[in-house]
């Protein structure tokens, strides 16, 4: 059985609330042997730490997402305490989302920004979470230069991969890419250098074909790993390896 790092899931959601124990056993069953538990608000961080220290297998990142930006300016000192954990394996999910009209952008901006110096402060990558904010998540992570990290769930174009591929980024793909409408996310995998990608559910979220429509879990990534198989023209194995690589790399997990 193929080796599997599902790098980036939400465990800790409330999605998982009545059989979470079950579903974490179904995804070691299934091969998965790494996960890294991403946390998206304060109150996720400690549900993320839990699970880290419950499961060897499973990894945190710590941080903010752009939906609770004030959160994250006011409470800073708490994810720098968390991050001093020995299971902190990055910063996130940390970002820019300009997709919803109520979020502030200049403190979503400034959120991103001193979560980007813990990053850089604790030597840690970053994991990112852009949405039609492609410009402005670049000129952060240029600004940031010695920080490495993932855009998670890569929604841009092939343009835009290139500028953070030049800043040492990797990019993450979900299940998204099994969707029939999907051909921006296939076009950019396509023009990946090998050694740049990741695979990830962002479960309870993003499930694959054929179970689009149900609860994502890390035992799906199968259908993931296929797809991305076929369009990179190896084997399901080397895709599986691959990704597997790559994010223990990223994550400096030996």
């Amino acid at each position: 059985m193929d080796n599997i790092f599902d790098s980036h899931a939400h465990y800790d959601d409330e999605a998982f609330n009545e059989d979470r124990e079950e579903v974490i056993q179904k995804i070691q069953n299934a091969g998965v042997k790494r996960v890294l538990n991403c946390s998206s608000s304060i109150k996720s961080m400690y549900t993320t730490l839990e699970l880290c220290k419950k499961y060897d297998f499973i990894y945190g990142a710590f941080g903010v997402h752009p939906e609770f930006a004030l959160d994250a300016l006011q409470n800073k000192n708490k994810i720098g305490d968390i991050l001093s954990e020995k299971k902190a394996k990055a910063v996130g999910e940390i970002g820019l989302d300009y997709y919803y009209e109520g979020y502030d952008r200049e403190t979503q901006i400034k959120s991103f920004k001193e979560q980007m110096d813990l990053a850089r402060s604790f030597n840690l990558p970053v994991v990112i979470h852009s949405r039609e904010a492609f410009e402005d998540t670049l000129n952060v992570i240029k600004e940031f230069k010695g920080v490495k990290g993932v855009l998670h769930c890569y929604s841009g174009s092939v343009e835009f991969a290139k500028e953070v591929l030049k800043c040492g980024y990797y990019l993450g793909f979900t299940g998204v890419i099994t969707f029939k409408n999907a051909k921006k996310a296939i076009e950019v995998l396509k023009s990946l250098p090998k050694d740049k990608i990741l695979v990830e559910t962002d479960c309870p979220y993003m499930t694959p074909e054929p179970n689009r429509g149900k609860r994502n879990d890390s035992s799906y990534l199968l259908h993931t790993l296929n797809k991305m198989s076929e369009v990179l023209n190896i084997t399901y194995s080397e895709a599986a390896k691959l990704t597997f690589g790559n994010a223990s790399e990223l994550f400096k997990i030996e």
